[in-house]
């Protein structure tokens, strides 16, 4: 796959990063290994993660996901090929969301110990917390660049007051700014990143990589009716987007598929790489055969008037 410049930083990553919070959740080790190999032999050289992957299901304490990735790694000696990127911040045990200091310091030491290396590329508030001033966060953000633990940052979930005050603050006390931003963004949820966030990346060239991308599957075209939710591992997320614009959506996305014979989670990855603002979408699979949608999205050129539509429909 052809490699893009991230934003304003130097990392020249594909046009699909590939989201690993399905390491150690849908996928065990073996599997995660064998997904692993089949993304970097399509191309992708960038991974998304983050310490609290997966936290949420019974017996998981936190960076299941890191260790994965960190064990995968070091069999393979390839790190210095991978553009790596994780997040600190979520609920892993100290009671709530926290990106002060001294818990910055804690989570990098404890994400590089699991990932085996002694660097990440791109390191992520992964939600903000307003009971911490910008300062605090970007000085420690600051010393784990200075101790080259980190090579850039990035911020997700902000609300576009908090990322332009945090760039703000960057700017008056000599601290470094926000690379990149992480926000929600799909053919099914688009206001999280359209309007103000949208403005802010785009006047200072912040790098976006956006999760979610296929609406956990809802954009694939494997839900057609109620009874393929209940089955899915994404049930809740599901449920809630699961009403009749939804449907609207996925007919078109199916039927613009139909006509250029690709998968319609090509099409519905086509449409963010499409956006002017998006660097590049994060996507997850939990089987080899979905990374065709992958290879058909890179390449997939959608017409004006398909945009236009999907634009319309979604709207």
């Amino acid at each position: 796959m052809k490699k893009n410049v991230l934003g304003n930083t130097i990392l020249k990553i594909s046009p699909i990063i590939f989201g690993g919070n399905v390491f150690g959740w849908t996928l065990n080790e073996k599997e995660s290994f064998e997904m692993l190999d089949a993304i970097t032999e399509l191309g992708i050289n960038c991974i998304d993660t983050a310490d609290v992957y997966s936290r949420w299901i019974d017996g998981n304490s936190g960076g299941e996901s890191e260790k994965i990735i960190g064990k995968w790694m070091k069999e393979r000696g390839n790190r210095k090929d991978i553009i790596l990127c994780t997040k600190t911040g979520m609920d892993i045990g100290q009671g709530g969301i926290d990106i002060s200091e001294k818990h910055i310091k804690k989570s990098i030491d404890n994400s590089l110990n699991r990932l085996q290396t002694d660097y990440v590329n791109l390191y992520y508030a992964h939600k903000d917390d307003e009971t911490t001033p910008p300062e605090e966060t970007l000085g420690a953000f600051k010393d784990l660049i200075a101790e080259k633990k980190v090579q850039y940052i990035g911020a997700s979930n902000f609300s576009a007051e908090r990322l332009r005050k945090s760039l703000e603050v960057s700017r008056v006390n000599d601290l470094p700014a926000y690379s990149v931003f992480q926000p929600e963004y799909n053919l099914l949820e688009r206001s999280k990143f359209e309007g103000g966030i949208e403005t802010i990346c785009e006047e200072v060239n912040l790098g976006v990589a956006t999760y979610f991308s296929l609406a956990s599957g809802l954009l694939t075209g494997k839900y057609t009716s109620e009874k393929d939710i209940e089955n899915s591992s994404r049930a809740s997320y599901v449920k809630k987007h699961w009403n009749e614009k939804t449907k609207k959506i996925i007919q078109t996305v199916n039927t613009i598929a139909k006509n250029h014979k690709v998968s319609p989670a090509a099409v519905a990855i086509s449409w963010v790489l499409h956006r002017p603002a998006v660097s590049a979408p994060i996507v997850s699979a939990t089987k080899k055969e979905h990374l065709t949608a992958f290879k058909e999205a890179a390449i997939l050129e959608l017409t004006i008037t398909e945009i236009e539509t999907l634009n319309n429909v979604s709207a």
